[in-house]
């Protein structure tokens, strides 16, 4: 799995995730800060967190696009130095609407991340490998958000919250000259990502995006995915906000407090890859293997975060909210996988992000919706009640309408030929 520069590739793919939730959670931890400096009100900061995700959901798709087209490599290149940028400048603004903007921009950077991975990882490793090493590769977006929390709160009680983020962008440029330098866009030489028996895949341009794109499969997964990033995004904007303001915790313990879910949200999206593979080998059932780990898993993160709005303690909200993250980071690479196991390799990137963009539209209404929540009823239990509800039926959606593609679906001019289905 490791060979052939594999291992250097997932240890790049890890650390720009380290490195893109270290920058997307910095705000949120700096929010407190921010609201003091800029005057800014809940609603207003439900506004910001939302509007990253205005930039962010949109080049989802255009980021799994470019991949396709253009190879990871070049298309997290990009991303990943427009991001690093825009972190920096969020040190320039001065209002709320001057960061509304760069936080959109700095959206548009990041929107490609997840999508450019899952292309890497399609090129790189063979299809029995893809989950574990979608599994590893993500991973590391966990435990950046998991050392967002010491950097960005100790940074900002000792220096100001503004050197933080010059700081985490001076990190990604680092990264990205590291990426262009060393990393291919494919594997060269006698092997390639296809090994043992699998035999490669036949050109596969003659499938429109277009057909994958209207797939219920390919919509109902989205639908979960949402559900999953609604809980994921309340978390990662609105959970620091929660310890400080309805628990009570300074900004010294809400910034250790919240290590703690993203440590075990690291530990399960690593696992997650090696549960679903190793399903997928004792069944030989590839989309049963995908399923369930989706189906149970999303439901028990719903359980835990909607008890988490009703504990009267802060300590057993960071513990549920923490099982929460866990059980839901276990379902991170099942939505991945599953596109990687029903769409051409010629699409992956496309039919990704295409998925990722209807996901991430969860980021632009949560954050907002939680902030009037907070602000009109001055609690966050509803907040934390809607999230498990739609992860409930997010669950209940893959349950019962994904399946596999068929090939009487197919478009009729590509139904005769070899398609590589689960």
């Amino acid at each position: 799995m490791f060979s052939n520069g594999r291992g250097f590739v997932l240890v790049m793919l890890f650390l720009a995730g380290v490195i893109n939730y270290l920058d997307r959670s910095a705000l949120s931890v700096a929010a407190p800060f921010i609201q003091e400096d800029l005057h800014i009100s809940p609603a207003q900061m439900g506004m910001l967190f939302s509007s990253f995700f205005i930039g962010y959901a949109v080049f989802n798709f255009i980021g799994g696009w470019a991949s396709d087209k253009y190879g990871a490599k070049h298309t997290l290149s990009a991303a990943m130095v427009v991001w690093s940028v825009f972190s920096g400048a969020i040190a320039l603004t001065y209002n709320f609407a001057s960061l509304f903007i760069i936080r959109v921009i700095f959206g548009m950077g990041e929107g490609p991340l997840s999508a450019a991975t899952s292309k890497a990882v399609n090129n790189w490793f063979p299809k029995k490998e893809r989950a574990r090493a979608l599994g590893m590769a993500m991973c590391g977006t966990p435990l950046g958000g998991a050392v967002s929390g010491p950097i960005v709160g100790l940074i900002a009680i000792h220096w100001g919250w503004k050197a933080s983020f010059v700081l985490i962008m001076l990190i990604g440029l680092i990264w990205t000259w590291f990426w262009m330098t060393l990393i291919k866009d494919r594997p060269t030489g006698v092997q390639s990502a296809v090994e043992g028996k699998e035999e490669p895949r036949e050109k596969g341009a003659g499938i429109p995006l277009s057909f994958y794109l209207k797939q219920p499969t390919i919509l109902f997964t989205a639908f979960a995915f949402f559900s999953y990033n609604y809980i994921l995004f309340f978390f990662l904007t609105w959970f620091p906000s929660y310890l400080t303001t309805a628990r009570g915790l300074s900004i010294h313990d809400m910034s250790i407090a919240t290590i703690i879910p993203w440590v075990v949200g690291f530990i399960g999206l690593a696992l997650g890859g090696f549960i679903s593979d190793y399903i997928f080998k004792v069944t030989g059932k590839q989309m049963f293997s995908r399923k369930a780990v989706l189906v149970v898993c999303l439901l028990a993160a719903a359980v835990c975060i909607g008890v988490a709005g009703v504990v009267t303690t802060a300590y057993g909200a960071v513990a549920l909210v923490a099982l929460s993250v866990f059980f839901l980071y276990l379902t991170g690479i099942t939505y991945w996988a599953i596109i990687q196991d029903i769409v051409h390799p010629d699409r992956v990137g496309g039919v990704g992000g295409f998925m990722h963009f209807l996901a991430n539209t969860s980021g632009i209404i949560g954050p907002t919706v939680t902030g009037f929540i907070v602000e009109y009823s001055g609690a966050f239990t509803s907040a934390f009640l809607l999230a498990g509800g739609l992860a409930v039926a997010g669950s209940l959606c893959v349950a019962f309408f994904v399946k596999p593609i068929k090939a009487d679906r197919l478009p009729q001019s590509l139904s005769s030929e070899e398609h590589f289905l689960s």
